[in-house]
């Protein structure tokens, strides 16, 4: 079968072929035929190193597609069902689990870097698949609790959307911040997530949405999709001079993961306001507020991974939310590419400009 494969962390090029196979499945494992998957800028974090992966490693998280094999343990989806891939499987055992965080699971993350699924060529190297899943290629094998049924009227394209950027934006407004009705919200960085968030914070009711993001092109979309304010970084005072009066968002979202916009998100929210990191950021970017801040002003620092999502009830929700209308996920998709663009998809992501490119598989 095919897939793209990442030699070597910082490598500018993905080796796309048509050799690799997948290990046998096993008795709690799901086989699925993936239909779409999106190219994310976690995904071009993986790459480069800022987040940690084994290699070779197949890239992608983002995705949904077709059960073809299941092991003999597996009850919960079965040949032919509908499924979207979680990258965050959840052991639905341990203390985190039952406690209510299963976001937090790490049973799944920690096998992820000793397992790998994929095998390369005729001298059958393990090849490992990104957090475990490995969407860029056509056919992937997860643990089942990795595999979340949906309706089969919900489109490829949506669904793989859900599997990763819509979950982690929306979960982080609805789930993680708890956006009140009439509240102000300012949301940092509008690519996928981010316009996400959005969608989250329009969702739930909020009367002012500021939309943050150096390249103007991405404001009349962030508008779209519900903001109803859109600025560059340098305009941020005045918006919030504006509209606050001054005195700061209830809601502050960073959604692009750099100790910078983390420390811009707290400033532009008020005394008593909740500042909500969505961005994933690397091991050695240092965020600094001072412990006076931290105290006097009130503020809650809140970290949202994977929009606090448990994705058993939350996929079929926000698959439910867009049939009805309400999560608008077409405009959204960038473009739709074959898995040979790749390559070029990756460049584009560098280049800052475009939102979600979904390989379609054929």
């Amino acid at each position: 079968m095919r897939a793209a494969i990442l030699h070597a962390v910082g490598n500018d090029k993905l080796d796309i072929r048509d050799d690799v196979t997948l290990a046998p499945v096993g008795p709690s494992d799901v086989r699925v035929r993936i239909r779409a998957t999106g190219v994310c800028h976690s995904d071009l974090s993986a790459m480069s190193g800022v987040l940690p992966q084994p290699v070779p490693l197949v890239p992608g998280h983002e995705g949904a597609g077709e059960v073809v094999e299941v092991g003999e343990h597996v009850t919960s989806v079965k040949p032919g069902d509908h499924v979207v891939i979680s990258w965050r499987p959840a052991c639905q055992e341990c203390d985190l689990c039952v406690g209510g965080q299963p976001y937090l699971c790490m049973k799944y993350v920690i096998e992820s870097f000793s397992k790998g699924n994929f095998r390369l060529g005729g001298d059958e190297a393990t090849v490992f698949g990104m957090a475990g899943c490995g969407t860029w290629a056509e056919e992937i094998i997860v643990p089942w609790q990795g595999a979340i049924k949906i309706d089969d009227d919900v489109s490829w394209e949506a669904a793989a959307l859900i599997g990763c950027g819509i979950t982690t934006g929306v979960g982080a407004a609805i789930n993680t911040a708890k956006v009140r009705p009439g509240s102000t919200v300012a949301v940092i960085g509008c690519g996928g997530v981010g316009l996400s968030v959005i969608q989250g914070a329009r969702l739930s009711g909020a009367r002012t949405i500021l939309a943050v993001d150096p390249l103007e092109s991405k404001h009349e979309l962030a508008r779209k999709v519900g903001a109803t304010h859109a600025v560059t970084p340098e305009q941020v005072p005045e918006a919030v001079n504006e509209l606050t009066g001054g005195a700061g968002f209830d809601y502050g979202f960073e959604v692009v993961g750099k100790s910078a916009t983390i420390q811009s998100a707290w400033q532009i929210t008020r005394a008593g306001g909740d500042v909500v990191v969505v961005g994933a950021g690397a091991t050695d970017d240092m965020v600094s507020i001072s412990a006076f801040s931290l105290l006097f002003e009130g503020k809650n620092l809140l970290s949202s991974l994977y929009g606090e999502a448990d994705v058993r009830h939350d996929f079929p929700y926000f698959a439910k939310l867009h049939q009805a209308g309400k999560l608008d996920l077409e405009s959204m998709i960038s473009s739709r590419i074959r898995l040979a663009d790749l390559n070029d998809a990756v460049a584009a992501l560098r280049g800052g400009e475009v939102l979600r490119q979904i390989v379609i598989m054929d």
